[in-house]
Protein backbone atom coordinates (compact mmCIF):
# COMPACT_ATOMS: atom_id res chain seq x y z
CA UNK A 1 0.00 0.00 0.00
CA UNK A 2 1.43 3.35 -1.01
CA UNK A 3 0.89 6.43 1.15
CA UNK A 4 1.16 9.98 -0.09
CA UNK A 5 0.01 13.23 1.48
CA UNK A 6 -1.00 16.13 -0.74
CA UNK A 7 -1.58 19.81 -0.18
CA UNK A 8 -3.86 21.25 -2.81
CA UNK A 9 -3.64 24.96 -3.58
CA UNK A 10 -7.00 26.58 -4.36
CA UNK A 11 -7.22 27.95 -7.90
CA UNK A 12 -7.91 31.69 -8.08
CA UNK A 13 -10.08 33.18 -10.81
CA UNK A 14 -6.99 34.73 -12.43
CA UNK A 15 -5.15 31.40 -12.43
CA UNK A 16 -8.21 29.66 -13.88
CA UNK A 17 -8.48 32.21 -16.68
CA UNK A 18 -4.78 31.77 -17.50
CA UNK A 19 -5.18 28.00 -17.60
CA UNK A 20 -8.15 28.26 -19.94
CA UNK A 21 -6.01 30.04 -22.54
CA UNK A 22 -3.64 27.11 -22.93
CA UNK A 23 -3.08 25.84 -26.47
CA UNK A 24 -1.56 22.57 -25.26
CA UNK A 25 -1.93 20.77 -21.98
CA UNK A 26 1.57 21.96 -21.04
CA UNK A 27 0.90 25.61 -21.97
CA UNK A 28 0.92 27.86 -25.04
CA UNK A 29 4.57 27.26 -25.89
CA UNK A 30 6.59 25.51 -27.09
CA UNK A 31 4.76 23.99 -30.04
CA UNK A 32 4.24 20.25 -30.11
CA UNK A 33 7.27 19.34 -32.23
CA UNK A 34 9.61 21.44 -30.11
CA UNK A 35 8.11 20.08 -26.89
CA UNK A 36 8.84 16.55 -28.04
CA UNK A 37 12.41 17.52 -28.95
CA UNK A 38 12.92 19.00 -25.50
CA UNK A 39 11.98 15.58 -24.08
CA UNK A 40 14.46 13.82 -26.40
CA UNK A 41 11.84 12.00 -28.41
CA UNK A 42 10.29 12.21 -31.85
CA UNK A 43 6.62 11.83 -32.68
CA UNK A 44 4.50 11.06 -35.73
CA UNK A 45 0.80 11.25 -36.56
CA UNK A 46 -1.17 9.50 -39.26
CA UNK A 47 -4.52 7.93 -40.10
CA UNK A 48 -4.96 4.16 -40.11
CA UNK A 49 -7.64 2.43 -42.15
CA UNK A 50 -9.04 -0.35 -39.97
CA UNK A 51 -10.10 -3.74 -41.41
CA UNK A 52 -13.73 -2.59 -41.25
CA UNK A 53 -12.89 0.59 -43.18
CA UNK A 54 -12.82 3.22 -40.42
CA UNK A 55 -10.29 6.05 -40.56
CA UNK A 56 -8.60 6.13 -37.15
CA UNK A 57 -6.14 8.77 -35.97
CA UNK A 58 -2.80 7.43 -34.69
CA UNK A 59 0.27 8.73 -32.92
CA UNK A 60 3.69 7.38 -32.12
CA UNK A 61 6.19 8.64 -29.54
CA UNK A 62 9.66 7.27 -30.22
CA UNK A 63 13.02 7.39 -28.42
CA UNK A 64 15.98 8.81 -30.31
CA UNK A 65 17.96 5.63 -29.58
CA UNK A 66 17.02 2.00 -30.44
CA UNK A 67 13.99 1.16 -28.29
CA UNK A 68 13.96 -1.34 -25.43
CA UNK A 69 10.38 -2.42 -26.11
CA UNK A 70 7.10 -1.56 -27.79
CA UNK A 71 4.13 -0.22 -25.81
CA UNK A 72 0.69 -0.39 -27.42
CA UNK A 73 -1.54 2.12 -25.66
CA UNK A 74 -5.33 2.34 -25.30
CA UNK A 75 -7.09 5.42 -23.90
CA UNK A 76 -10.28 5.48 -21.86
CA UNK A 77 -13.90 6.43 -22.53
CA UNK A 78 -14.40 10.02 -23.72
CA UNK A 79 -10.65 10.60 -23.83
CA UNK A 80 -8.18 10.65 -26.74
CA UNK A 81 -4.44 10.41 -27.41
CA UNK A 82 -3.64 14.06 -28.17
CA UNK A 83 -4.15 15.87 -24.84
CA UNK A 84 -3.02 14.74 -21.37
CA UNK A 85 -2.77 11.08 -22.45
CA UNK A 86 0.41 12.14 -24.26
CA UNK A 87 2.19 12.88 -21.00
CA UNK A 88 2.70 9.21 -20.14
CA UNK A 89 3.71 8.27 -23.68
CA UNK A 90 6.28 11.10 -23.76
CA UNK A 91 7.68 9.92 -20.41
CA UNK A 92 7.96 6.30 -21.56
CA UNK A 93 9.50 7.22 -24.93
CA UNK A 94 12.02 9.40 -23.11
CA UNK A 95 12.99 6.29 -21.14
CA UNK A 96 13.57 4.14 -24.21
CA UNK A 97 10.16 2.69 -25.15
CA UNK A 98 8.47 3.08 -28.53
CA UNK A 99 4.83 3.98 -27.87
CA UNK A 100 1.92 3.66 -30.30
CA UNK A 101 -1.75 4.57 -29.90
CA UNK A 102 -4.88 5.42 -31.84
CA UNK A 103 -8.11 7.23 -31.09
CA UNK A 104 -10.82 4.60 -30.88
CA UNK A 105 -13.97 4.84 -32.95
CA UNK A 106 -15.99 7.95 -32.06
CA UNK A 107 -13.17 9.50 -30.04
CA UNK A 108 -10.61 12.22 -30.67
CA UNK A 109 -9.89 12.68 -34.36
CA UNK A 110 -11.09 9.26 -35.45
CA UNK A 111 -14.15 8.55 -37.56
CA UNK A 112 -17.49 7.89 -35.89
CA UNK A 113 -20.22 9.60 -33.88
CA UNK A 114 -18.67 11.19 -30.79
CA UNK A 115 -18.41 8.76 -27.85
CA UNK A 116 -20.60 6.18 -29.58
CA UNK A 117 -19.17 2.68 -29.28
CA UNK A 118 -21.93 0.36 -30.50
CA UNK A 119 -19.77 -2.78 -30.37
CA UNK A 120 -16.65 -3.07 -28.18
CA UNK A 121 -15.66 -6.26 -30.00
CA UNK A 122 -15.24 -4.21 -33.19
CA UNK A 123 -13.02 -1.75 -31.32
CA UNK A 124 -10.93 -4.64 -30.02
CA UNK A 125 -10.52 -5.80 -33.62
CA UNK A 126 -9.37 -2.31 -34.68
CA UNK A 127 -6.73 -2.16 -31.97
CA UNK A 128 -5.58 -5.73 -32.51
CA UNK A 129 -5.05 -5.14 -36.23
CA UNK A 130 -3.24 -1.82 -35.68
CA UNK A 131 -0.93 -3.17 -32.99
CA UNK A 132 -0.18 -6.22 -35.15
CA UNK A 133 0.82 -3.90 -37.99
CA UNK A 134 3.18 -2.07 -35.64
CA UNK A 135 4.73 -5.26 -34.31
CA UNK A 136 5.31 -6.67 -37.80
CA UNK A 137 6.78 -3.41 -39.10
CA UNK A 138 9.66 -3.72 -41.53
CA UNK A 139 11.60 -1.27 -39.34
CA UNK A 140 14.56 -3.25 -38.02
CA UNK A 141 14.38 -1.35 -34.70
CA UNK A 142 11.09 -3.09 -33.87
CA UNK A 143 11.95 -6.66 -34.75
CA UNK A 144 12.01 -9.13 -31.84
CA UNK A 145 11.29 -6.49 -29.22
CA UNK A 146 9.07 -7.30 -26.23
CA UNK A 147 5.54 -5.94 -26.73
CA UNK A 148 3.35 -4.60 -23.94
CA UNK A 149 -0.26 -3.50 -23.76
CA UNK A 150 -1.07 -0.35 -21.80
CA UNK A 151 -4.61 0.69 -20.98
CA UNK A 152 -6.31 3.29 -18.81
CA UNK A 153 -9.82 2.70 -17.46
CA UNK A 154 -11.96 1.44 -20.37
CA UNK A 155 -8.64 1.02 -22.20
CA UNK A 156 -7.57 -1.48 -19.56
CA UNK A 157 -10.66 -3.56 -20.26
CA UNK A 158 -9.93 -3.41 -23.99
CA UNK A 159 -6.36 -4.58 -23.33
CA UNK A 160 -7.66 -7.67 -21.55
CA UNK A 161 -10.05 -8.34 -24.44
CA UNK A 162 -7.17 -7.94 -26.92
CA UNK A 163 -5.22 -10.51 -24.94
CA UNK A 164 -8.20 -12.88 -25.16
CA UNK A 165 -8.23 -12.38 -28.93
CA UNK A 166 -4.44 -12.69 -29.35
CA UNK A 167 -3.18 -14.87 -26.48
CA UNK A 168 0.61 -14.89 -26.04
CA UNK A 169 1.10 -12.25 -28.75
CA UNK A 170 1.99 -9.65 -26.11
CA UNK A 171 4.63 -10.04 -23.42
CA UNK A 172 2.78 -8.17 -20.71
CA UNK A 173 0.13 -5.61 -19.81
CA UNK A 174 0.07 -2.40 -17.78
CA UNK A 175 -3.46 -1.81 -16.49
CA UNK A 176 -4.25 1.61 -15.01
CA UNK A 177 -7.51 1.61 -13.02
CA UNK A 178 -8.96 -0.91 -15.50
CA UNK A 179 -12.71 -0.89 -16.08
CA UNK A 180 -13.27 -4.56 -15.35
CA UNK A 181 -16.41 -3.43 -13.55
CA UNK A 182 -18.15 -0.05 -13.43
CA UNK A 183 -18.13 1.28 -9.88
CA UNK A 184 -21.52 1.23 -8.17
CA UNK A 185 -20.83 4.90 -7.31
CA UNK A 186 -21.24 5.95 -10.94
CA UNK A 187 -23.34 3.07 -12.28
CA UNK A 188 -27.04 4.01 -12.56
CA UNK A 189 -29.16 2.27 -9.92
CA UNK A 190 -32.05 -0.11 -10.59
CA UNK A 191 -34.29 0.11 -12.55
CA UNK A 192 -32.41 2.59 -14.75
CA UNK A 193 -30.02 0.02 -16.37
CA UNK A 194 -32.93 -2.19 -17.36
CA UNK A 195 -34.82 0.78 -18.83
CA UNK A 196 -31.70 1.96 -20.68
CA UNK A 197 -31.13 -1.47 -22.20
CA UNK A 198 -34.70 -1.55 -23.49
CA UNK A 199 -34.61 1.98 -24.96
CA UNK A 200 -31.15 1.41 -26.50
CA UNK A 201 -32.63 -1.20 -28.83
CA UNK A 202 -34.53 1.59 -30.57
CA UNK A 203 -32.25 4.61 -30.10
CA UNK A 204 -28.71 3.46 -29.25
CA UNK A 205 -27.03 6.77 -30.07
CA UNK A 206 -29.20 8.89 -27.76
CA UNK A 207 -27.02 10.81 -25.27
CA UNK A 208 -29.31 10.77 -22.25
CA UNK A 209 -27.70 8.52 -19.62
CA UNK A 210 -27.62 10.40 -16.28
CA UNK A 211 -24.14 10.47 -14.73
CA UNK A 212 -21.77 12.89 -13.03
CA UNK A 213 -18.94 14.58 -14.95
CA UNK A 214 -16.11 12.03 -14.99
CA UNK A 215 -13.41 14.73 -14.93
CA UNK A 216 -14.65 15.93 -11.55
CA UNK A 217 -14.69 12.37 -10.23
CA UNK A 218 -11.33 11.43 -11.80
CA UNK A 219 -8.98 14.38 -11.34
CA UNK A 220 -7.95 15.44 -7.85
CA UNK A 221 -5.87 18.61 -8.39
CA UNK A 222 -8.15 21.58 -9.21
CA UNK A 223 -5.74 23.15 -11.72
CA UNK A 224 -5.38 19.85 -13.55
CA UNK A 225 -9.15 19.41 -13.59
CA UNK A 226 -9.38 22.65 -15.55
CA UNK A 227 -6.65 21.55 -17.97
CA UNK A 228 -8.34 18.19 -18.57
CA UNK A 229 -11.61 19.96 -19.31
CA UNK A 230 -9.93 22.20 -21.90
CA UNK A 231 -9.25 19.31 -24.29
CA UNK A 232 -10.71 20.59 -27.60
CA UNK A 233 -11.85 17.14 -28.77
CA UNK A 234 -12.99 15.76 -25.42
CA UNK A 235 -16.58 14.53 -25.36
CA UNK A 236 -18.57 16.54 -22.81
CA UNK A 237 -22.09 15.25 -23.44
CA UNK A 238 -24.02 12.61 -21.56
CA UNK A 239 -23.06 8.98 -22.29
CA UNK A 240 -24.89 7.43 -25.23
CA UNK A 241 -27.29 4.57 -24.57
CA UNK A 242 -25.57 2.09 -26.85
CA UNK A 243 -22.15 2.83 -25.38
CA UNK A 244 -23.33 2.39 -21.82
CA UNK A 245 -25.08 -0.88 -22.62
CA UNK A 246 -21.89 -2.15 -24.29
CA UNK A 247 -19.76 -1.16 -21.30
CA UNK A 248 -22.16 -2.91 -18.95
CA UNK A 249 -22.03 -6.03 -21.14
CA UNK A 250 -18.25 -6.06 -21.47
CA UNK A 251 -17.49 -5.34 -17.82
CA UNK A 252 -19.96 -8.02 -16.76
CA UNK A 253 -18.15 -10.46 -19.03
CA UNK A 254 -14.67 -9.44 -17.87
CA UNK A 255 -15.54 -9.64 -14.18
CA UNK A 256 -16.53 -13.29 -14.78
CA UNK A 257 -13.32 -14.07 -16.69
CA UNK A 258 -10.67 -12.81 -14.27
CA UNK A 259 -9.50 -16.33 -13.48
CA UNK A 260 -8.65 -16.90 -17.16
CA UNK A 261 -6.20 -13.98 -17.42
CA UNK A 262 -2.78 -15.48 -18.14
CA UNK A 263 -0.63 -12.58 -19.36
CA UNK A 264 2.10 -11.06 -17.17
CA UNK A 265 0.66 -7.81 -15.82
CA UNK A 266 0.84 -4.99 -13.35
CA UNK A 267 -2.42 -3.41 -12.24
CA UNK A 268 -2.36 0.02 -10.59
CA UNK A 269 -5.36 1.58 -8.85
CA UNK A 270 -6.16 4.33 -6.35
CA UNK A 271 -8.28 3.31 -3.38
CA UNK A 272 -10.23 6.59 -3.65
CA UNK A 273 -11.32 5.79 -7.22
CA UNK A 274 -15.09 6.13 -7.62
CA UNK A 275 -15.15 5.54 -11.40
CA UNK A 276 -13.73 2.03 -11.57
CA UNK A 277 -13.66 -0.32 -8.62
CA UNK A 278 -10.25 -1.00 -6.99
CA UNK A 279 -11.71 -4.10 -5.36
CA UNK A 280 -12.06 -5.65 -8.83
CA UNK A 281 -8.38 -4.94 -9.51
CA UNK A 282 -7.61 -6.84 -6.30
CA UNK A 283 -9.83 -9.67 -7.54
CA UNK A 284 -7.96 -9.67 -10.87
CA UNK A 285 -4.63 -9.97 -9.06
CA UNK A 286 -5.87 -12.76 -6.79
CA UNK A 287 -7.75 -14.79 -9.41
CA UNK A 288 -5.59 -14.45 -12.55
CA UNK A 289 -3.64 -17.50 -13.72
CA UNK A 290 -0.63 -15.32 -14.51
CA UNK A 291 2.50 -16.37 -12.66
CA UNK A 292 4.01 -12.91 -13.17
CA UNK A 293 1.56 -10.42 -11.71
CA UNK A 294 1.85 -7.29 -9.60
CA UNK A 295 -0.65 -5.08 -7.79
CA UNK A 296 -0.22 -1.47 -6.66
CA UNK A 297 -2.98 0.18 -4.62
CA UNK A 298 -2.32 3.84 -3.84
CA UNK A 299 -3.81 5.30 -0.69
CA UNK A 300 -6.02 8.33 -1.30
CA UNK A 301 -5.49 8.46 -5.06
CA UNK A 302 -8.36 8.87 -7.51
CA UNK A 303 -9.07 7.56 -11.02
CA UNK A 304 -6.63 9.70 -13.03
CA UNK A 305 -3.38 8.33 -11.62
CA UNK A 306 -1.09 9.55 -14.39
CA UNK A 307 -2.29 13.13 -14.71
CA UNK A 308 -4.92 14.14 -12.19
CA UNK A 309 -2.89 13.57 -9.04
CA UNK A 310 -0.21 15.84 -7.57
CA UNK A 311 3.07 15.82 -9.49
CA UNK A 312 4.65 13.87 -6.65
CA UNK A 313 2.01 11.14 -6.91
CA UNK A 314 2.21 11.02 -10.71
CA UNK A 315 5.98 10.50 -10.46
CA UNK A 316 5.42 7.68 -7.96
CA UNK A 317 3.05 5.84 -10.33
CA UNK A 318 5.30 6.47 -13.34
CA UNK A 319 8.26 5.12 -11.41
CA UNK A 320 6.40 1.90 -10.56
CA UNK A 321 5.47 1.41 -14.23
CA UNK A 322 8.99 2.09 -15.48
CA UNK A 323 10.54 -0.21 -12.89
CA UNK A 324 8.16 -3.01 -13.91
CA UNK A 325 9.02 -2.53 -17.59
CA UNK A 326 12.77 -2.28 -17.04
CA UNK A 327 12.75 -5.54 -15.10
CA UNK A 328 11.28 -7.29 -18.17
CA UNK A 329 13.27 -5.71 -21.00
Amino acid sequence: MQNRSEKLTPTTMEEEQALQKRKFYWGNTPDEEEYHKLHNIKSTTSFYKSPRGLSLFTRSWLPLTPPRGIICMVHGYGNDISWTFQATAIFLAGNGYACFALDMEGHGRSEGLKAFVPNVDDVVGDYSAFFSSVATSTDANYQNLPKFLFGESMGGAICLLIECKRPKFFDGAILIAPMCKISDKVRPSWPIPEILMFVSKFAPSLAIVPTADLVDKSVKVPEKRIIAGMNPVRYTGKPRLGTVVELLRVTEYLSSQLSNVNIPFIVLHGNADVVTDPEVSKDLYEKAKSKDKSLKIYDGMMHSLLFGETDENVELVRGDILSWLNDRC
